[in-house]
């Protein structure tokens, strides 16, 4: 089945191809120009103005989980610090739930992110940490995400030697669970794991064939960055707090900063320093680090939104960011684009131009989407 989308206000393709038309065959992209010259198609859709974008790509997760961490959030609210340490509370909940529970709550928050638009999405193991939690989250991620990342090394279990838990996440926790996943991530931070130990898990997942990932940088400056350029890894995420070396070591290499604004309005930490990153030529990344803890948001929206008023990001560069930056992020080319091969996920939204997602700050703008060639709303 072929599908003529016309009547395009403004066309975002975050590519080289333009107009205000495109035709969708099955699952891909097959057309994209002016209405004029468009070719025949099954099925005609008139947006009526309507602005169309690729769909969101959320390239920074934690879906598998169970439990609530309200009362945390409440406490950060009246002043207590975030610490990394309240991951613990969200272990204890992961591996006392069923599979079909966690399951639930995996496709519950992956429908509630494509009904605003997110039409890939990665996400992580992370809560689990032993080798039998790890197993089953990542295959129930493996079930629904569109990526999944290996996080074993989120954080050292409460009474358990930091290297000790290096050596078993690195040997048997991997060796069990990268069949299942395509990337490894480690949270190089102060209260989780230092550079050497960080090192360590990343040299291993890489000899394991993973790509690699890195969470750095949120708590203060840090080792995060410097260890995610020095591997190669595709993303260094949160960036929070970045020295000028940070920033110039970011925009020398081909290792995306993925920055999760609503974490660190959900912390009350520093927004990143978006517009520095941008002006020295770096690769920047928006995700909603959808999680209990830190940042409950599945609102990618949400996080252009806070980039373009709060960061000094300009509309379209928060957009690429939220879909072409993210595709980056999880090196992929055939998402986060709209041209001819590319899959064809759409993002419609009930406005003339993308600008409306930050004129109208929290306004719900989605019209309808598509995914895979599908029209999910």
């Amino acid at each position: 089945m072929s599908v003529l989308i016309t009547g395009i206000g403004e066309l975002t393709t975050n590519s080289e191809v333009t107009g205000d038309a495109l035709v969708i065959d099955g699952a891909e992209i097959a057309w994209v120009g002016n209405a004029g010259n468009a070719p025949a198609a099954d099925e005609r859709v008139d947006v009526e103005g309507r602005a169309v974008l690729p769909g969101w790509v959320d390239s920074h997760t934690h879906l598998v989980f169970a439990g609530d961490r309200t009362a945390e959030f409440g406490a950060r609210m009246a002043g207590k610090p975030y610490t990394a340490g309240g991951i613990a509370v969200t272990v204890n909940a992961t591996r006392a739930a069923t599979d079909d529970e966690l399951a639930a709550v995996v496709r519950k928050h992956i429908a509630e992110a494509l009904k605003q638009g997110t039409t890939f999405i990665e996400t992580k193991t992370g809560y689990g940490l032993n080798v039998a939690d790890e197993v089953r989250s990542a295959r129930i991620a493996a079930e629904q995400a569109d990526e999944v990342t290996f996080l074993g090394a989120h954080l050292v279990p409460p009474g358990e030697d930091a290297d000790t838990y290096v050596d078993l996440v690195r040997g048997e926790m991997l060796d069990a669970v990268a069949p299942l996943v395509r990337w490894a991530d480690v949270f190089c931070e102060k209260g989780a794991f230092d550079y050497d130990q960080s090192k360590a898990v990343l040299q291993a997942a890489a000899a394991k064939g993973l790509g690699l990932r890195v969470h750095g940088n949120q708590l203060g400056e840090g080792p995060g960055v410097r260890l995610a350029v020095e591997l190669g890894a595709a993303s260094v995420d949160h960036c929070t707090y970045l020295s000028a070396a940070d920033i110039d070591a970011l925009a020398s290499s081909d290792t995306v900063a993925t920055l999760l604004p609503a974490c660190d309005l959900s912390t009350r930490q520093s927004l990143p320093p978006a517009r520095a990153l941008l002006d020295a030529g770096a690769t920047v990344a928006l995700a909603s680090n959808c999680n209990p803890g830190s940042s409950y948001t599945s609102s990618m929206a949400f996080c252009v939104t806070t980039a373009v008023l709060q960061m000094r990001m300009s509309v379209e560069e928060a957009v690429w960011a939220a879909t072409a930056g993210g595709a980056q992020a999880l090196r992929r080319t055939d998402v986060g684009v709209i041209r001819p091969g590319a899959r064809a996920d759409l993002h419609v939204l009930d406005a003339p131009s993308i600008t409306h997602l930050a004129y109208r700050p929290g306004v719900p703008l989605t019209h309808s989407v598509w995914r895979r060639g599908e029209r999910t709303n």
